[in-house]
């Protein structure tokens, strides 16, 4: 049924709301939508159903176009989000029309990241880091969770050489053992058991982005403890508040928004039915076999709001990409 009569049905029907999936059904933000939307209902006066709608591709900017344009801020629909949406509009996507630093928070499910390099018997270190001179990064493209850690290099003064075109952790993990790349980004739902095939080849992680507190201060994954977030692992300023944001992007597995000027009773109802989603039993044991870690509205918010950037830093960021990679926005 088209978003638009869904809406229809959920205004017309006070038992009903509604929740934009950005994302096609049946993929990854579709199950986390369809896990909360189900969990949430009975955190609402009257429970509710929760009406889900699936909107657009794996990377969500069709969904958050949507948010912006066509969802009305009456409280009655909320959206759920990848961090992809939030790469693209870093990177100046042409098909983005949505501006998600004026979005209002609701809940979140954060994720690691953690580059594995082939070290060997090495200690892991930043000279070690830049003895690849270059180092062979297996990436995605530019504009994909791949740039948190190409920033977080730059920031480094580690030399890399990336080697595109390799989607998904598959593709990635071979070509790793292959002999191809020196290095791997792991970054999504199960990072502790994609390490192994690594780790089995001589792989040994060298930082992670680590995980934000509802303060906004980054520190050590809960994951990986014995493994330095890039702050601790060394300094860096060159495109700091870039790297942040696409940190905080790369991190977030999910999110869930409700559109800016909600009225603020609304807002505090989906607030609170999203903190009973995430003590549900159920979503909770989803969360923790994927190995992600659920976070209220203050958690997502501070995420969030490290997409806030300036103008000249998000034109930085695309100017670093351009010059060092060729790369042209979309």
């Amino acid at each position: 049924m088209p978003f638009g009569a869904r809406l229809a049905m959920a205004d017309a029907g006070a038992s009903s709301l509604s929740l934009l999936v950005a994302g096609p059904d049946g993929q990854q933000t579709s199950r986390w939508g369809n896990a909360c939307a189900l969990a949430m209902s009975a955190g609402f006066p009257g429970a509710p159903a929760v009406i889900c709608d699936a909107e657009g591709g794996l990377d969500g900017v069709t969904g958050a176009n949507r948010l912006d344009a066509l969802v009305m801020p009456d409280g009655r629909t909320a959206a759920i989000l990848p961090g992809a949406a939030l790469i693209a509009w870093m990177t100046g996507d042409s098909r983005v029309h949505f501006d998600p630093t004026r979005w209002v928070p609701v809940m979140a499910g954060t994720n690691s990241g953690v580059l594995v390099a082939r070290f060997g018997k090495t200690a892991p270190s930043l000279p070690a880091l830049r003895a690849f001179a270059p180092l062979r990064l297996a990436a995605d493209r530019p504009e994909s969770n791949d740039l948190a850690a190409l920033l977080a290099l730059q920031r480094l003064g580690v030399a890399v050489a990336p080697v595109f075109g390799l989607r998904g952790t598959d593709a990635k993990t071979r070509a790793y053992v292959a002999g191809e790349v020196d290095a791997v980004f792991l970054c999504g739902e199960g990072v502790p058991e994609d390490i192994a095939p690594l780790t089995a080849n001589a792989g040994v992680p060298a930082f992670s982005l680590g995980q934000m507190d509802d303060a906004g201060n980054v520190g050590i994954d809960p994951l990986f403890p014995l493994v330095p977030d890039v702050a601790a692992f060394a300094s860096g300023t060159v495109l700091d508040a870039a790297y942040q944001a696409a940190a905080a992007a790369a991190r977030l597995d999910f999110f869930m928004v409700l559109p800016k000027l909600t009225d603020p009773g609304a807002v505090a109802a989906w607030r609170q039915a999203a903190a009973a989603a995430a003590a549900d039993p159920a979503v909770m044991a989803a969360a923790s076999a994927s190995s992600v870690n659920l976070k209220d509205s203050a958690g997502a918010a501070a995420e969030l709001l490290a997409l806030d950037i300036s103008a000249p830093d998000q034109a930085g960021v695309q100017a670093y990409l351009s010059s060092n990679f060729g790369w042209h926005p979309g």
